[in-house]
């Protein structure tokens, strides 16, 4: 995901905060968590350094902490660092949408928002909204997008009802209409149409693997805006 504020400790699921502990205290008797009743990933969390610890796997992990920091790594990167060759293509692939695209980033965060509220993915939820405040979107803006009010004249643009009208359709019905098409390429660059797709794709990704593999154990946790 992009770049945020660290994670606090209090809001680390237990089985989350549990993993850090040992990676940062490994001889250090674990605190006991209540978690009998608290689900957990379905997978255990990478380690925060290579297991295979080769040339390779270390430039990669050096990598994602770079395009990270000054954050340590977040739990999508412990997921994914399973393959370190798969969690480098990923660094590079989202990095490169997140911060090389010609499209306003405020759109493109809405776009990212609207997904995971269509997709369930609470924790991409949680990682952009405040991105999409930051980068500019309104609260009534981002407030709709979570409601999906996504018509609403008085609280969206034009261009941002027909970047989420794009976002609805390329995640649900995954084939976009002529029509609706039409229009997104009077109002953008053949390059900011391309840059739009791969974003509404590349986070639609995104959702399926943090949901799939319920990261942070977030799924069926209840959507918020951000504090004001």
């Amino acid at each position: 995901m992009g770049k945020s504020s660290p994670i606090p400790l209090r809001k680390l699921s237990p089985s989350l905060l549990l993993h850090y502990r040992k990676q940062l205290h490994p001889r250090t008797p674990s605190l006991s968590f209540s978690t009998a009743k608290a689900t957990k990933m379905r997978i255990p969390y990478a380690p925060t350094e290579p297991a295979d610890p080769t040339p390779e796997n270390q430039a990669i992990y050096d990598r994602i902490r770079e395009r990270r920091k000054p954050r340590p790594l977040i739990p999508l990167d412990l997921a994914l660092l399973h393959n370190p060759q798969i969690a480098d293509g990923f660094n590079t692939l989202m990095g490169a949408i997140r911060t090389k695209s010609s499209l306003s980033q405020a759109l493109a965060e809405l776009a990212i928002c609207y997904v995971a509220v269509l997709n369930s993915a609470t924790y991409e939820w949680t990682a952009h909204a405040p991105l999409a405040l930051k980068a500019g979107a309104s609260r009534q803006a981002l407030e709709a997008t979570l409601k999906g009010d996504v018509k609403n004249e008085k609280a969206l643009s034009e261009d941002e009802r027909l970047v989420l009208a794009f976002t609805r359709q390329s995640t649900k019905d995954i084939k976009v209409d002529d029509e609706l098409f039409g229009k997104l390429r009077e109002r953008f660059t053949d390059q900011q149409v391309m840059e739009l797709t791969i974003t509404v794709g590349g986070y639609n990704m995104v959702s399926r693997f943090l949901v799939g593999l319920d990261v942070t154990e977030s799924n069926g946790k209840e959507m918020v805006m951000p504090p004001e």
